[in-house]
């Protein structure tokens, strides 16, 4: 019987953690470089927060899925983008809110949290059929503009308000979301590498952690599914989780709730919706009846906290970790 310390120190558990750091390292360049170019271009500093970062954070999850896509593991990319959107309720969240309580403010309440909870029902429904396709793809697409539309004008209505620092970083009601320095006047060539490396690292760490996770867990007897709901999830949530576990130590409540809503999301709206358009996702009978309803629950657990009190305490941290850890167990094979 294979042993886990033996298997993690083998040449597939190196590359295995070399990909989740390469995911981690590329997705943080990534944002760093789409967010330096918006800005430079003349895109509001609001703006670039809810859009270009948010979906930014999001580019491991659309490598994995559009490669195992159209590697023919569309298993592989559906568990990464549902045990992500779980991990980013229950882990992140949870993990957040167990290091500082985190109010949620009325704009998430109001324009994200609708649109999360849309974008988890929109995949229930359209994968009842045991196939996502094109037009399903496309119908995710339409709602991802719909929500873009409604983040621009808020974001317009909101800059005066919400003001702007000298440093480009967007306050609002207390909470700063720093932002990368940029010469408004010009794109700087810095951001353009910050894009082009990170590109690299998250091909490169995604395909690392895919074989090599994919590799392991076999071993142990885990399906496609068991490994997109397990490592690959949890690896394409650390950004998420990073960003939102340094936003709580530092105050920032309003940054670590919208990086959760927001990614959640673009993973459905944006990320699964890309996928589908390329190549059909298919939707075993598991998925159906244990990773859909675990979803819908943490969505409407998420959902339930937030309005509660419009805060996410200690305790309900604890909650959402605890049922996430529930979640992983039941999963295991």
């Amino acid at each position: 019987m294979l042993q886990l310390a033996d298997v993690l120190l083998s040449e597939h558990g190196l590359f295995l953690l070399l990909g989740v750091v390469l995911l981690y390292l590329g997705a943080e360049s990534l944002v760093k470089g789409a967010a330096g170019l918006a800005l430079g271009i003349g895109l509001h500093a609001a703006l670039v927060g809810v859009t270009v970062v948010a979906f930014a954070t999001t580019a491991p999850e659309l490598f994995i899925g559009v490669i195992s896509g159209v590697n023919g593991d569309s298993q592989l990319g559906l568990g990464a983008i549902v045990g992500s959107n779980i991990a980013n309720v229950g882990l992140v969240l949870g993990l957040a809110a167990l290091i500082r309580p985190l109010s949620v403010s009325r704009t998430v309440l109001r324009r994200h949290v609708p649109f999360m909870a849309l974008a988890a029902g929109l995949l229930v429904v359209f994968g009842r059929d045991a196939i996502i396709g094109r037009v399903e793809g496309a119908i995710f697409l339409v709602v991802l503009a719909g929500f873009t539309v409604v983040l621009y004008r808020g974001a317009s209505g909101e800059s005066e308000a919400a003001g702007v620092d000298e440093s480009g970083a967007v306050t609002d009601g207390g909470v700063v979301e720093e932002m990368p320095d940029v010469d408004p006047e010009s794109v700087n060539l810095r951001h353009v590498v910050y894009l082009v490396v990170g590109l690299a690292l998250l091909f490169f760490g995604s395909r690392w952690l895919m074989d090599s996770g994919r590799s392991i867990l076999y071993q142990f007897g885990f399906s496609q599914r068991l490994v997109g709901l397990t490592v690959l999830a949890f690896g394409t949530s650390l950004p998420e989780l990073a960003a939102s576990v340094v936003a709580a130590v530092r105050g920032q409540a309003d940054f670590a709730v919208g990086n959760v809503v927001g990614s959640n999301i673009y993973n459905v709206l944006a990320v699964l919706g890309l996928v589908a358009v390329v190549v059909p996702v298919f939707v075993s009978v598991s998925v159906e009846s244990f990773d859909f309803p675990s979803l819908i629950a943490f969505t409407v657990a998420a959902i339930v906290v937030m309005l509660r009190g419009g805060e996410v305490g200690r305790l309900d941290g604890g909650v959402l970790l605890g049922g996430y850890l529930v979640f992983v167990y039941l999963l295991l094979p």
